[in-house]
């Protein structure tokens, strides 16, 4: 008896010590995007009227170990065992060895981006014309475009071809062989502000010569250092007040607070609904990640609706918590027509998620 005491003990403190390549996931904190948060309104809205709200629309969120967390076995066999836990390995959330510094503001840029996203997508659901632009968004160091290009400048042009979105500068640029040139019809960012502060559109540009060089990932690509984006101007101010989130899978449910809060009525007829899903500036809904945990934490939080992008539901729908209602989504109107369906009491119709999607 006394060797089998001492053989067990001698087990579990093994166990402790062994440490696996794994992470956990569990379900985070939802915030109502109607509501407060830390003493302060979630969306505030200033130089457009805006109307009374009542009911919810939460955001939802995962709780994730850090990159630098050492798991130990029976730590992943308790996460194994428990519902509202999920065990996975830990390069599925820090691929390429990334570090909790990088994933942290890899995070931060995806969750800005996503409320410019929100924004966008929310106002052309209301018909509101929002004005955009295509610009440099970042200069790296020691690139070919450092010095040449700075982050503002509005991009017009590459090669004399017209640049209609940010994706088409990498695809011009790739047209190019490395160390050649590429031409830039740029607006320069001084200028650019001093339009926007005029309420005009800047008319200046330059042409600015740009020797391209290989792309560190493959030595065939042409690369001149720079990541491009959107600049959007609103023809009223909107404000997303929320500290220490990440990602991008709030946009959906921003955009559909900013709807509510810029239309008579009540969009959810004071029900209680929540969601995720990351947003387009055209309204497409797209996937995100840790779909069960977001369900299981808008349910213990009180949330009857859940609005769930497309290409999650067969996902979400294997394992569906009682009393929660998962209604799927692919755009900003999709999402929209059956919250008025919610809070009309005509649910009998939504599209709701399945095994099979």
């Amino acid at each position: 008896m006394l060797a089998s005491t001492l053989m067990l003990i001698a087990l579990l403190c093994a166990g402790v010590l062994i440490k696996v390549p794994y992470s956990e996931m569990s379900p985070g904190p939802t915030v109502n995007t109607l509501g407060d948060h830390d003493g302060e309104p979630v969306l505030q809205i200033s130089g457009r009227k805006t109307y009374p709200t009542s009911g919810h629309l939460n955001m939802t969120t995962v709780r994730v170990t850090s990159a630098d967390y050492k798991m130990n076995l029976p730590e992943a066999v308790y996460g194994w065992l428990a519902h509202d836990n999920i065990v996975v390995p830990h390069d599925t959330l820090y691929p390429n060895g990334k570090t909790e510094q990088q994933s942290t503001q890899e995070n931060a840029e995806e969750f800005s981006q996503s409320q410019e996203s929100a924004k966008v997508a929310a106002l052309k659901e209301l018909k509101i014309p929002v004005k955009s632009q295509v610009v440099v968004s970042t200069v790296y160091k020691d690139s070919p475009a450092e010095g040449r290009l700075h982050a503002g400048d509005v991009i017009r042009s590459v090669d004399g071809e017209p640049v209609k979105q940010f994706t088409d500068v990498a695809e011009l640029v790739r047209k190019h062989k490395p160390g050649e040139q590429v031409v830039f019809g740029i607006v320069p960012v001084k200028e650019a502000a001093a339009a926007e502060k005029a309420d005009k559109r800047p008319t200046a540009t330059e042409q600015v010569k740009i020797t391209t060089t290989k792309a560190e990932d493959d030595p065939k690509v042409a690369m001149v250092g720079i990541k491009a984006g959107t600049d959007h101007t609103y023809p009223f101010t909107i404000d997303i007040k929320l500290a220490d989130v990440g990602g991008p899978s709030a946009g959906l449910m921003f955009a559909l607070g900013i709807v509510d809060k810029l239309t008579p009525g009540d969009l959810t007829g004071g029900k209680f609904v929540a969601g995720t899903g990351t947003i387009e500036d055209n309204g497409k809904v797209g996937p995100i990640g840790g779909i069960e945990m977001k369900t299981v934490g808008a349910r213990d939080k009180g949330a009857e609706y859940f609005l769930t992008p497309k290409d999650n539901c067969a996902s979400a729908a294997s394992d569906v918590p009682d009393g929660l209602t998962l209604v799927k989504v692919n755009t900003i109107k999709d999402a929209v027509k059956s919250l008025k369906a919610i809070s009309e009491g005509d649910t009998a119709d939504l599209p709701k998620c399945t095994t099979k999607g």
